[in-house]
């Protein structure tokens, strides 16, 4: 009976001993499935959690529409005088005197100097003596060639000797005409010794004083004088080829100068150059400005300002949505799916802190304000605020 009870217990201690090894090894297995589905979580969400902050979140904002009913475009001009004349010599000399200074009103056919023309009045009195020489030897062949005629019909003389004389009569007729003419010639040059204004204006530049060398017609050098009529004024203003076809002709431009602060004046478009300039992408436009206060100064700069028609289809971006690269000047917008789409564009005017664009975006175009670099079609972003 001892011996029973002993194998009983022996076979019950076995038993337990395998129920803890199963429990120890089912606790086991739990841990490391417990370890391994919570490093799998783990990287899940890590995974997740990279992946999310990858893509880049930016800020958008929709195009505003900036040109509703007529607009103004503000644009730098230049003056110069209606009329302006510089004055060189026609004969050399030196300046005898000189009537007018710089700022004097003249008026047309006034005197504003007078040269000395030794060499010249020289010329003149060879001329004049070579004139009565030549008037004298005709006189004279005038008088033979009469006299032949008259012995011809008296058949005392050869026919050919009298068509001599008569053509030494003709030849001296032209010397004559020849020594007139270039009398004349050396008179009209003297009356150039008078330096006149050509028209009414005010004297702009003198550069030539008492006893100065003049020499005739040298061109390359500073004019004696110059006259500008600013009674009125051209005004020129260079247009960009987008407005060029808001412009015509008879329009009016408000007009200021730095000069006359607060002050405003008008200005008419008088024409257009009909081209456009290669090199700026413009063309040239003059106006006509009345200055009969004389205010407005020719060379001066002007902020000239035309009034446009309106046009709905203008908008305007923020100048930081620019993108400039190898294809050319984009913006980013994002779609419905938050994917980025670069569009071309076509800017009407720079306000410095906005774009005006001509082409590109529509009014309800998401715009990416401040775009990351090296962003490009297809990336998903996420949207930093709802429009």
């Amino acid at each position: 009976m001892q011996s029973n009870h002993k194998t009983s217990g022996h076979k019950l201690s076995n038993n337990t001993l395998r129920i803890s090894a199963v429990l120890v090894a089912i606790v086991a297995i739990a841990l490391v499935v417990v370890g391994v589905t919570t490093r799998a979580n783990h990287y899940a969400n890590l995974k997740a959690q990279t992946d999310k902050q990858a893509v880049p979140t930016v800020s958008v904002g929709l195009p505003v529409n900036t040109s509703e009913g007529a607009s103004t475009l503000a644009l730098p001009g230049r003056f110069e005088a209606y009329a302006r004349a510089p004055i060189y010599a026609r004969v050399g000399g030196y300046l005898k005197n000189w009537k007018a200074d710089i700022g004097t009103t003249v008026k047309a056919g006034q005197l504003l100097g007078e040269i000395e023309t030794p060499d010249l009045d020289q010329e003149l009195l060879q001329a004049r003596a070579d004139l009565a020489s030549a008037q004298a030897n005709v006189s004279l062949a005038e008088t033979t060639a009469k006299r032949w005629q008259e012995m011809l019909t008296t058949q005392s003389i050869a026919k050919q000797e009298v068509d001599e004389k008569v053509g030494d009569y003709i030849s001296k007729q032209a010397i004559v005409k020849a020594a007139e003419a270039n009398v004349n010639r050396l008179v009209a040059l003297k009356g150039f010794a008078r330096i006149v204004a050509p028209f009414d204006g005010s004297v702009t530049a003198r550069n030539t004083d008492t006893g100065a060398l003049i020499n005739a017609g040298s061109s390359t050098a500073l004019p004696l004088f110059e006259i500008s009529d600013t009674r009125k004024l051209r005004l020129y203003v260079n247009i960009p080829q987008n407005y060029v076809a808001s412009i015509k002709v008879g329009t009016q431009a408000k007009i200021t100068v730095p000069e006359h602060q607060g002050k405003t004046y008008t200005a008419i478009i008088n024409s257009t150059s009909g081209s456009i300039d290669a090199a700026s992408g413009t063309t040239l436009v003059q106006l006509s400005v009345n200055n009969a206060a004389g205010e407005l100064l020719p060379g001066g700069f002007a902020n000239v300002n035309l009034d446009l028609p309106s046009n709905t289809s203008l908008l305007s971006v923020s100048a930081s949505a620019l993108i400039f690269d190898q294809a050319g000047l984009r913006v980013a917008t994002v779609g419905p799916d938050n994917k980025v789409m670069l569009k071309a564009i076509t800017i009407s005017r720079d306000f410095g802190k906005t774009i005006e664009l001509y082409s590109g975006v529509a009014a309800n175009d998401r715009v990416i304000e401040n775009p990351p670099d090296g962003i490009s079609n297809g990336d998903l972003v996420n949207v930093a605020k709802t429009i």
